[in-house]
């Protein structure tokens, strides 16, 4: 896939990086705070290959955000009794009530892409989702939510550079298994399936955004930018709040330590 001319750049300077980040997130908590004054419900869907930062940016943009309005939607396999149910069951249980922010980190899409190329659903099955997803999705935005599709691509050679780096790494070793690892060897397929799913679901509606993800600094900036470029949020003034002043002492003493269990202090271990 041809990639935009901002790929070339070279990486954005952490500083940098970090000062518009900062001043993003400060904005999307005036989105939560407009989301919550005015009953709105926004719905970010992420999608894109294993890899391609999708949560990597979600957790920038829930950084500052109170979970009661905000709350990231990551589903597992079905259950015997949800392979049964209509396949957009499970995720319209998941939408926003007035007030609320949610963030899939991959959706009703796993149709589209995972379960198209290994076989997990029946070519009927398949077809029937292209058909019904634009109606779903057109239902949700007629019924007034705010619905918000983004796709992170990221190139094969990047992909399997993070691939190999999370084999290496204890703390993420995680997120890795079989399956991410067998979409190495299904690129092509997994790219037709993609192509087909936006003949079919990028609608005017609800169209795709894609987030060139080579540069996860870049796409998680580009990413909220464009967000926030698409929601008509306003200020909400906050109440206005004063620290009372401070009671005088009235004898109160703590307990001696030795009656309670402190965590050992490990900090006091570690070397300059």
């Amino acid at each position: 896939m041809a990639k935009q001319d901002g790929k070339d750049r070279g990486k954005l300077p952490k500083p940098l990086y970090e000062r518009e980040l900062y001043r993003l997130q400060t904005e999307l908590v005036k989105v939560q705070e407009w989301v919550r004054a005015e009953g709105a419900r926004l719905v970010v869907v992420f999608e894109g290959r294993d890899a391609a930062g999708k949560g990597s940016t979600i957790k920038r943009v829930t950084q500052y955000l109170n979970p009661r309005v905000a709350r990231i939607v990551a589903l597992p396999r079905p259950t015997e009794r949800e392979r049964t149910q209509w396949y957009f069951q499970r995720y319209a249980e998941h939408l926003p009530a007035a007030g609320e922010i949610v963030l899939f980190d991959r959706s009703w899409y796993n149709r589209a892409g995972v379960e198209r190329v290994m076989g997990f659903c029946t070519p009927v099955e398949y077809q029937l989702f292209l058909r019904q997803c634009p109606v779903f999705e057109r239902m949700l935005v007629e019924d007034g939510i705010l619905l918000r599709k983004y796709w992170f691509s990221v190139s094969d050679a990047v992909q399997e550079q993070r691939f190999r780096s999370r084999l290496k790494d204890p703390a993420r070793r995680w997120k890795l298994s079989s399956m991410d690892l067998e979409s190495l060897t299904r690129w092509e397929e997994y790219s037709r399936a993609k192509d087909e799913m936006f003949v079919h679901t990028d609608i005017s509606e609800a169209p795709w955004y894609v987030v060139e993800s080579d540069d996860k600094r870049r796409a998680r900036l580009n990413m909220i930018a464009h967000l926030l470029s698409t929601v008509s949020y306003r200020d909400i003034a906050p109440p206005a709040l004063d620290l009372p002043p401070r009671p005088p002492a009235t004898g109160y003493r703590r307990p001696p330590r030795d009656l309670q269990h402190y965590v050992p202090d490990h900090s006091a271990e570690l070397a300059d």
